[in-house]
Order: C-alpha cells, then structure tokens, then sequence
C-alpha cells in the first residue's frame, strides 16, 4: 500500500459536516495554488499582449517570481506537510499554525503588487523558511532523517527569493532575473526526487502488468545531473560546462523514463499525466541545451520546464494526493482528464508554436495562457468542494 495515503492513528471518524480545511497542509495549499494559476497567467498574458498596461504587474520579473515562489512554492508546501506526517508518524503545522503560514503567503502575494517592498522581501522570505521549520519538527521528532534534504531545499527557494527582492531592491548589483533559474532548478530536483519515488509506484500499483524499474546508476545519474546545473546556475558558469552537464543530463533523465515503461500507462490517466509530464524534463534539457549553443531562444526551454514539467506533474499530484487523502477512490473522471489534456496543449502551444512559426510568440502565449487557466478552473470546480469537507471515510486529514 502506498504510504503517502495510510492514516496516522487508529481510524476514527472525523466530524460529518462542517469545513476541513485546516486538517492538513495540503488542503489550503492546494486551492491557494490552483486560485493563483488561474488568476495571475491570463494578467501576465494581457499584459504581455499590450492589452492590460499595469505598472504593478511589474512584468515579466513579477510573472517568474508568482509561478515559482507562489504556485510551485504553495504546491510543494502543501506536498511536504502531507507526506512529512507520513515519513515521520509526527504532526506537521494544522489549526492556527497552517492558517497563520496560509495568510503569510497570501499577504505575500499582495504585496509584491504594491510599493511596500522590504515587506514583500520579508515575507517572501519568512513563508518557506517557516514551512521548513514545520517540516523539520515533524521530521526531527519522528527521527526521519532521510528527509532533511528537503528542509534544506526550503531554506534555499527562501534564499533565492530574497537575493531577487535584494536585487530589485536595488542592494545587489546582480540583474534580479538571474535569480529564478536557479529557483527553478531547485524545484526541478524537487520533482526529480519524488517522481522517482512515485512514480514506478504508483505505476505499477496503478497499471496491471505494468513493471516500471528504478536502477540505481540511473537514479545518480539523474539526480546528480541536477545538482550540478544547481551549482552551475548558482555560480553563473555557463559555456562549455553546461554545454557538457545538459547533455548527459537529457541522457539519463530520458533513460530513467523509459525504465518506468510509459507506454503502458495511457489506461491509467493518474498515471499517463505523470510519465507525460516527466518527459518534459528530458524536453526542457534538449531545449536548453539548444538554446545555450546559441541555436534557438531560451523561452521554449523555460516554459518546456515551466508548463510542462512542473504545470503538468504538480496538477497531476494534486489530483491524485486530493483523492487518496480525502478517502476517494484513486479515479480521474471527465474533469480530471480535461484539465490534463488542458495543461499538456498549453505546454504544447507555448513550448512548439513559436519554434515553429516565431511569429506566432504572442498567440502561443495567450493560448497557452487561455488552456492553463482551463485546467485550474476546471480542478477547482470539481476540488474546491472535495478540499474544504471532511474525509469520505471518516478517517482523520
């Protein structure tokens, strides 16, 4: 049985009526970062257009910043707290200690709208170093060290967001845009760690027949790629040593997707969304790789990473882990597979159409804008009701 979803206490049956949404992590979180997704894309998609001129919108800095240290950032808050209950059999933050973190972040996503920016650098800072500090007490008290790593990745997403605020504060002579690679690669190796934990699992849990496998070489291989284009956007070295990094990095990351047989999954679409986002990843570092020869812009590359890694495996995991933690059946209904074939076209248009036709940047964008919000509508629809009541079993969380 796969542990993310075994309750920690005897089951007892949780209050029949009423609202749960501070029982656990993931439920604000999850509908914090679906109302972010669908509300701020199409701002940044009009403004980009020319069709919403907002100064406070603070272009396209505002826009890299909101996809990683709000959604991505909301998403993985959500994940941890989740499955650091799990990992270590401890509490992690509820009640009041999850709403205070809950209205931080939203205070956070106000301000970097006004021109209160020491506060907005403040409290984009505090928000994952308190969520790592919850994270490591539940981990610390259940004496779960295999897990402190992501503690540590925490503290560094709230030390890449406030370098950026420094920089755009004017305190760092670095441009503030310089910042969000290396965020990115941090919640890429995020994804990277627990895709390969979950994903063979719930593949071959999922698919009958299904035989994905994990190869310790591999497994390096990819994980350690990763952290080497950490370190070579840390440091700002690009050139040869990322030329040679990308390359071996496409290699095993693709290698390590084909071992988890993908072809088998498409009967399973809580598991065919999870292998077609984690093909993006093997994408984004061809595209990059491409784009650091000089051949192509970087803008496909980002979004291949942006939309369609991050876009399409957080929507997928925020299906599935909604369903299992609420007492559902692991099931994806008509909604469900909308919003993943939403998101895969919006990956698709604003990933392919402007290599394809250059012309086209501006309707990749507001169509990709257009299926993204789509996707979130249509998951909020269908999961605001399951978020906010009590578990279907009865159970507790």
């Amino acid at each position: 049985m796969n542990s993310l979803f075994i309750p920690l206490q005897e089951p007892r049956p949780s209050a029949q009526g009423g609202i749960a949404l501070w029982q656990l992590g993931f439920r604000p979180f999850y509908l914090l970062a679906a109302t972010l997704a669908l509300l701020t894309v199409p701002l940044w998609a009009l403004q980009f257009s020319g069709l919403l001129d907002r100064a406070w919108l603070r272009g396209a800095v505002w826009h890299g910043h909101e996809m990683v240290f709000g959604y991505a950032l909301a998403v993985i808050i959500g994940f941890l707290f989740t499955a650091g209950r799990n990992w270590s059999g401890q509490p992690t933050p509820t009640g009041r200690p999850l709403m205070a973190l809950a209205a931080l972040w939203i205070a956070a996503r106000v301000l970097v709208l006004t021109p209160y920016a020491e506060a907005a650098a403040l409290l984009n800072v505090a928000v994952p170093w308190l969520a790592a500090w919850g994270l490591w007490r539940a981990l610390r008290a259940g004496g779960n060290r295999r897990n402190y790593f992501f503690v540590a990745l925490l503290l560094m997403m709230g030390a890449a967001s406030g370098a950026l605020h420094l920089s755009l504060l004017g305190w760092l002579p670095t441009a503030p845009g310089s910042f969000l690679p290396l965020a990115l690669d941090i919640v890429l190796f995020m994804v990277a760690v627990m895709a390969g934990r979950v994903v063979p699992m719930f593949s071959n849990n999922g698919v009958p027949g299904m035989q994905a496998q994990r190869e310790p070489l591999v497994e390096k291989a990819a994980l350690g790629s990763v952290l080497l284009l950490m370190l070579l956007d840390g440091l700002g070295i690009d050139g040869v040593p990322l030329c040679i990094v990308l390359p071996l990095a496409f290699g095993a990351h693709l290698l390590r997707w084909w071992l988890w047989q993908p072809w088998k999954s498409l009967r399973n679409p809580l598991v065919w969304v999870l292998h077609a986002a984690y093909l993006w990843l093997p994408i984004h570092l061809a595209l990059r790789t491409a784009a650091s020869l000089g051949w192509i812009v970087a803008g496909p590359a980002t979004h291949a990473l942006t939309v369609g890694v991050i876009g399409l495996i957080t929507l997928g995991m925020i299906t599935r882990t909604a369903l299992g933690h609420t007492g559902r059946p692991l099931k994806a209904g008509p909604f469900e597979q909308a919003a993943f074939l939403a998101m895969l076209g919006a990956a698709l248009v604003r990933v392919f159409l402007p290599l394809a036709i250059p012309s086209a940047l501006m309707l990749s964008v507001q169509m990709s804008a257009a299926l993204w919000s789509l996707a979130f509508a249509l998951y909020l629809w269908r999961y605001t009701p399951i978020l906010l009541r009590p578990r279907a079993d009865g159970l507790p969380g």
